[in-house]
């Protein structure tokens, strides 16, 4: 099992050795691996000892596992753009969709990262499509006495539907979409999430139609995202049916920032070139890494029923990612500084929280309302401070729109953050907001 990759590590400058195999092994036989997402987390796990590490292991990784190569200072979308894996993928991907469908190369770079970070490693047999289907009934009622579909917790079966036409499927999908009534989740007849039904998401069907939501486990030959299909109301708080879309719009942070450094050699050919007239040649260093900071509120009840959401959200993002992700929890208000863990025992100062690099996009989570003598000046002057040292700062809210008119601290909190529902929709407008603000200050 990847006998060559610690001495492929080693070369990255990484510790890594037979005892790493060991590790891996271990961690794929308790069911930890499944999808090269796990792969990259429980690697990243084992050898990474440092936060210096985790540049050279995702190059390594990328290198290893897809063949992607990332030169010093370049992205990981033009490494994507470069490579031949990526090359045969969008062929492959692009060869069915009319012209108006098509996708631009952002999305297609998306896309490509959502199917294979969670292309399954655990699935043991792929059966027949045509057989499946020959015992399926398109016309089935969806009806309760049917019983629910419920998807295991990993897929362990899939089913190959590239040898039937794409227009066979679509017509079946029609006759499917005209029965159902509710959502589904597993097996093998409804449109849904997981399982192996040809048409839906996440689930383990080679050469299907995608419908909605993220990839699954083998490629689509067709992608709709009609919400008559799979609907997902993007104004709903965040729940566990919408994370993989919300996730979607958080993936949408810019990811690089650029920096000027000295280039030496240049400076010095250059110099040369010129009789001993030596002037500075600077270049762009591109830095790659997202650099996340969350604040969540956990200490009143009215915020009991979102933390558990949010925090798999985040924690979702920094497992595609290879994210500087950065918690910190408060009560209603901050008072001089926020705790590093979730009981509120840890008490880190502001001056400790506004040493990170500016650069950091800043997510505060609460619903903004509390008694309004809570929110005296002091607070108000450390929100202010966050606000003025992190330009890309916004605030989600979980409370419905239509009370944020009623709460005095609600609003004296809009005055100083960007503030946005907690909901797909309310992300996607967050995360645009951040990047018009980081457009505005290159």
């Amino acid at each position: 099992m990847f006998p060559s990759l610690p001495q492929y590590l080693r070369q990255h400058h990484l510790s890594a050795d037979v005892r790493t195999l060991m590790l891996l092994r271990k961690s794929m036989e308790k069911g930890l691996v499944h999808t090269l997402g796990d792969l990259y987390v429980v690697l990243k796990g084992i050898v990474t000892r440092n936060p210096q590490d985790f540049g050279p292991f995702t190059t390594a990784f990328y290198d290893y596992f897809l063949a992607i190569q990332i030169r010093p200072g370049e992205s990981l979308e033009n490494a994507i753009l470069r490579s031949e894996t990526f090359a045969k993928w969008r062929q492959d991907f692009l060869k069915d969709l009319p012209e108006e469908e098509k996708p631009n190369v952002r999305e297609l770079i998306d896309q490509f990262l959502n199917e294979v970070h969670f292309s399954s490693y655990d699935i043991q047999q792929m059966l027949s499509g045509e057989d499946v289907l020959r015992q399926d009934d398109p016309d089935r009622p969806d009806t309760p006495a049917n019983g629910p579909e419920q998807v295991p917790d990993r897929l362990r079966e899939g089913v190959d539907y590239s040898q039937l036409s794409l227009d066979e499927l679509l017509e079946r999908m029609r006759r499917v979409a005209e029965q159902q009534r509710r959502a589904h989740k597993g097996g093998r007849h409804w449109i849904g999430q997981g399982g192996s039904s040809p048409y839906g998401n996440q689930g383990a069907a080679r050469g299907g139609i995608r419908v909605g939501g993220a990839g699954g486990g083998k490629m689509a030959r067709k992608v709709i995202g009609d919400p008559n299909y799979y609907p997902v109301d993007l104004s709903q708080q965040l729940q566990d049916d919408n994370i993989d879309v919300a996730l979607a719009y958080l993936k949408g942070i810019e990811q690089e920032s650029a920096q000027w450094q000295l280039d030496v050699p240049q400076t010095i050919k250059q110099g040369v070139k010129r009789g001993g007239l030596f002037l500075p040649h600077l270049r762009e260093k591109i830095d790659k890494k997202v650099q996340v900071l969350l604040l969540i509120d956990n200490g009143g009840w009215s915020m009991t029923g979102y933390i558990r959401n949010v925090t798999k959200l985040f924690s979702k993002m920094e497992r595609r990612f290879a994210h500087d992700l950065k918690t910190y929890f408060y009560h209603n208000t901050i008072y001089g500084g926020a705790y590093s863990d979730s009981r509120r025992t840890k008490f880190e100062p502001m001056s400790k929280i506004l040493s990170h690099d500016k650069n950091y996009s800043i997510f505060i989570i609460g619903d903004a309302d509390m008694a309004p003598y809570e929110l005296d000046e002091s607070s108000l002057d450390n929100w202010r401070a966050l606000q003025e040292h992190f330009p890309r700062c916004v605030w989600l809210n979980p409370m419905s729109t239509r009370y944020w008119k009623g709460s005095f601290t609600v609003n004296m909190l809009r005055k100083i953050f960007p503030m946005h529902p907690l909901s797909p929709e309310g992300i996607e407008k967050a995360v645009w907001e951040m990047n018009r603000k980081r457009s505005s200050r290159v």
